[in-house]
């Protein structure tokens, strides 16, 4: 993630601020240029500071503030880029319900900068009703036993809206031994699981990903079953980022993605703070690292892994001075780091190619 700054003002914002807490301007994104800008009005319309635009209007779910992007000028969508991928979204009567889509809108969108700036095939349902990449945003109904459960199915990405409830999300967490959950975390993931369709299974790399991940042909509900009552092998740390990406070749890929994302959006953050890891201790050898690049643009993975390890473990030391929890609860043997070098590899070659396609690129 950037850094952004009020363009009327100077002050700092955050990438979810509505308005400048400084000069009280509002505040909208817009993803054609992955920017942050300070907005004022124009007739119906807003004009954008950050490039002098005008007849910008705010996506339709800024007025439950669900969102703070613009859609593009021009195009006649009430919807931005992020939130026409949305399908069932909750009760809008319902104030509980509506707080906790807010919550998981801000990962969404947090997830759609990674996917704008690798600039990565994205279709509505409208687009491709068969495949488009959706969201259902669905609670449990208890009245009827229905419990909700996270998950991808053919493009259709289904979030259950209880974790946005922080007690309820670390209740499952424990319950799973898992050592991270978070919304973000989710999202990540389950657009995983679609981008293996996309990029891997109809893009002509299943071959390359079966030799890396495994074969994805084994049945799933057996592996599922299998990893429940057995767990994950005693020695899946070193072939695998996370217990639950033993499962199957699919959820080893989908965490593998994750993480990858997790990875290069953390790097972009520390390199806008011109971060750098220099022990002071003459001993330590192998833990120096200056994040000054930019992670989206590397051309190869050495670049980006050399700088996570040195920085990661700062900043579990960091955290744990304050007596929380590792930033980064993850070993990257080896073999995780060639399965993440296979992820860099596919989306930028992806990127590249669409990139060089102006008219492939407007279809995003």
């Amino acid at each position: 993630m950037k850094l952004f700054a009020c363009q009327a003002c100077g002050n700092v914002v955050y990438f979810e601020n509505r308005n400048c807490g400084r000069c009280g301007h509002r505040l909208a994104f817009l993803p054609e240029k992955v920017t942050l800008s300070a907005i004022e009005p124009a007739g119906s319309t807003w004009r954008t500071l950050a490039d002098g635009g005008e007849g910008r209007v705010l996506c339709a779910n800024a007025e439950l503030d669900a969102c703070n992007w613009l859609a593009e000028a021009g195009s006649g969508e009430r919807y931005c880029r992020a939130c026409r991928h949305n399908g069932t979204v909750p009760d809008l009567s319902d104030p509980v319900r509506v707080a906790a889509w807010r919550e998981l809108e801000v990962a969404k969108h947090r997830l759609f900068y990674a996917l704008i700036r690798w600039n990565l095939p994205l279709k509505t349902r409208v687009q491709d009703p068969a495949h488009g990449l959706t969201f259902n945003f669905l609670a449990d109904n208890p009245a009827q036993g229905q419990k909700i459960m996270t998950g991808h199915d053919n493009g259709l990405i289904t979030i259950a809206l209880a974790e946005a409830d922080d007690i309820e999300r670390e209740k499952r967490r424990l319950e799973m031994g898992e050592p991270y959950r978070t919304l973000l975390g989710h999202f990540r993931h389950e657009v995983g699981h679609y981008f293996w369709d996309v990029l891997v299974r109809d893009a002509g790399h299943l071959e390359a990903c079966r030799a890396l991940f495994g074969d994805d042909a084994m049945d799933y509900g057996e592996a599922l079953q299998r990893h429940y009552a057995e767990g994950p092998p005693p020695d899946w740390q070193q072939h695998y980022v996370s217990a639950y990406a033993t499962t199957h070749p699919w959820e080893d890929f989908a965490e593998t993605w994750a993480h990858y994302l997790h990875i290069v959006d953390t790097l972009e953050m520390a390199a806008e703070f011109g971060l750098e890891v220099k022990p002071s201790a003459d001993h330590i050898g192998g833990l120096s690292a200056r994040i000054a690049f930019d992670p989206y643009r590397a051309e190869d993975f050495d670049t980006i892994v050399s700088a996570w390890l040195p920085f990661t473990f700062a900043m579990n030391s960091v955290n744990r001075a304050m007596g929380t929890r590792d930033l980064y609860p993850f070993i990257l043997s080896p073999a995780v780091i060639t399965k993440l070098g296979f992820i860099h590899d596919l989306v930028k070659g992806v990127a590249k190619q669409r990139s060089a396609s102006p008219r492939v690129a407007a279809l995003v």
